[in-house]
């Protein structure tokens, strides 16, 4: 088998339409375009031999890698014998405009000595399905197939044409030699959605390309609001949420990658490159508590569209649980068999087929943080009012049956407490933004249908003798999802039910601070395999300790958790118990819960 970096050993880049994963080998191994959830151009990450990579390094091992502070702009470090160089990796904003062309910017500068930079460009596009013709001039390249083309063009001065030396294999993919002595900066721009000209492009371009896409996130993060005690985790996780956005829709990605395993070897390996309603829900409340009130109207925005285009009623009912970035809800699910996967974990899964399952919960959560935006001023007006009524009129009459849950199974549906728990969230803020506005509503049924909630998550999702709540009601099986119930409002945290709960949930579920989803030996997912502990879930039980008293482990669980994000900050979906990070990177999921759990922290100390 070929050797795979280690998840985490990767930094991210973007320009809010699109995303790369750059390794400390200096390897972009991950990147699609136009969009997040396009077919990949550098695959290596899923497959070393034929996905696809672009790298650049010294012929040395793996690299040292920073972020320019308050920036998306990614260094990687080399140090050499003969010198010291560095990789700089970016991409200029794109913006809200849709657009086929991305740029990947990739600089190497000589920090001291002299260092000689090897660039390796094989793209592989269409998931490696689709083969290419190169175009190699001294200038540059076009690698073009028949529906898409690429133009990399070579950074440099007039005269100094003997610092580069160019060459084209016969597979297609082109070489670069780079030779630069202290004080040179080079590199190479590479343009999606292009044929070209290609052209030689002038140092002093490129800088001006770096220093406007500083500028554009240093004045970005100045929105920030937060001043407390986790500022630099909080920051990082913010610009890695941004990161994650796509500007033209407002919606936000769970994850820029594909089927990246929650087990080596595992088969847990869903693609998460589109917008759930749940991560988009929780986004509103994170973003607005950071003071990124433009971010949470885009997203408020794009669930408010949801609801609208709410569809003909189907089997997993008027909403999906997600879309494609734009709002689409074609989400075929297929398998890249032609792909080994991550270190051998097939198989390798593009597309998502739990987008068409029942999960209740995503009414509760899309409802709250509407209701949240409402308290900042962000309504909605006759035509959404009257969406939502629809909604919620659909939940009345749907809340109290069997579903799938929120951690998409595919063992069969059951009753889940978390379900109904976000069941009664939904109708609950229904209610409230009814009174508060004076809109028309069936007042006398959502109540009726909320308190029926609640007195069966009472009576049928406690279990007597674990003394908990439960994850469904066909068992004892304790679920880290109802983390939740006291920061939803319904249950306060010094009830005794809550905090017996808790207590249950530190004992089978919580190692060394860390958490799981359920009990891993009891899983009712229907697929083989186990799993590492959930990031989300950890962050989430720092938080539920913080609001139920127990500041002291709740500042110790965070600050463990802290101790195992990567090199530059960022969180995968899991983590293994030797502290490995697994599952699709980075996930949005993990750092909406850090940023979550950071600021009621803070408010309670």
């Amino acid at each position: 088998m070929a050797d795979y970096p280690p998840i985490a050993e990767h930094g991210l880049i973007g320009d809010l339409q699109t995303a790369a994963l750059v390794a400390t080998d200096g390897s972009i191994d991950w990147f699609c375009a136009p969009r997040f959830d396009s077919p990949s151009i550098f695959g290596a990450l899923l497959d070393a031999d034929s996905g696809g990579y672009f790298r650049i390094n010294p012929g040395s091992s793996r690299g040292k890698q920073l972020y320019v502070p308050d920036t998306a702009i990614l260094i990687t470090r080399f140090m050499t014998d003969a010198g010291v160089g560095e990789v700089i990796d970016f991409m200029p904003i794109a913006g809200k405009t849709r657009t086929d062309v991305h740029r990947l910017v990739r600089l190497v500068r000589c920090v001291r000595g002299t260092i000689t930079f090897h660039a390796d460009l094989a793209p592989r596009f269409d998931y490696g399905r689709r083969p290419h013709e190169t175009h190699l001039t001294e200038n540059g390249a076009v690698f073009e197939t028949p529906v898409e083309a690429m133009t990399v063009h070579i950074v440099r001065e007039p005269d100094d044409r003997r610092l580069a030396r160019t060459w084209l294999d016969d597979g297609g993919d082109i070489h670069v030699e780079l030779t630069l002595h202290a004080g040179d900066l080079r590199g190479l721009i590479l343009e999606t959605g292009t044929s070209g000209p290609i052209r030689e492009v002038r140092v002093a371009e490129a800088r001006r390309l770096l220093d406007d896409t500083a500028r554009y996130w240093a004045t970005w993060l100045d929105q920030s609001t937060y001043q407390g005690r986790w500022r630099e985790a909080v920051e990082r996780s913010a610009i890695t949420l941004k990161l994650m956005t796509y500007a033209p829709s407002g919606g936000l990605v769970a994850a820029p990658t594909a089927a990246l395993p929650e087990q080596i070897g595992g088969e847990r390996n869903w693609d998460y490159r589109y917008t759930w309603v749940r991560d988009a829900s929780f986004s509103v409340y994170a973003l607005l508590g950071l003071g990124f009130t433009d971010e949470a109207a885009d997203l408020g925005r794009w669930l408010a569209d949801r609801v609208d285009e709410q569809s003909d009623v189907k089997d997993g009912g008027p909403l999906q649980i997600m879309y494609r970035v734009d709002g689409a809800s074609d989400l075929v699910e297929e398998s890249l068999d032609h792909w080994e996967g991550y270190r051998g974990s097939a198989p390798v899964r593009v597309g998502n087929g739990a987008a068409g399952q029942l999960q209740l919960d995503i009414y509760g959560e899309a409802m709250d943080s509407l209701y949240t935006a409402d308290q900042l001023g962000i309504s909605a007006g006759h035509a959404g009012w009257r969406k939502i009524a629809d909604l919620l009129s659909w939940l009345c009459e749907n809340w109290d049956q069997p579903e799938e849950g929120i951690w998409e199974t595919r063992g069969g549906r059951q009753d889940f407490t978390y379900g109904r728990l976000m069941s009664w969230v939904a109708l609950d803020r229904g209610i409230r933004l009814a009174g508060e506005h004076g809109r028309p509503a069936p007042l006398a049924k959502w109540i009726r249908e909320r308190d029926a909630v609640y007195e069966q998550i009472m009576d049928r999702g406690w279990s007597p003798n674990r003394q908990a709540f439960r994850q469904h009601y066909a068992t004892d099986v304790l679920d880290s999802s109802l983390l939740r119930m006291c920061s939803t409002g319904f249950l306060v945290p010094t009830d005794p039910m809550w905090l017996s709960t808790l207590d249950a949930m530190t004992t089978e579920l919580v190692t060394d601070s860390l958490v799981y989803r359920y009990d891993p030996e009891a899983s009712p997912d229907g697929l083989r395999g186990s799993e590492g502990t959930f990031s989300l879930c950890t962050f989430n039980y720092a938080e539920a300790l913080a609001r139920s008293g127990r500041l002291v482990e709740a500042r110790m669980t965070f600050a463990k958790m802290l101790t195992y994000a990567n090199h530059l900050g960022l969180y995968s979906e899991e983590i293994a118990l030797t502290g490995e990070q697994l599952g699709n990177f980075p996930q949005a999921f993990t750092h909406l819960a850090l940023i979550n759990a950071a600021l009621v922290l803070d408010e309670t100390l």
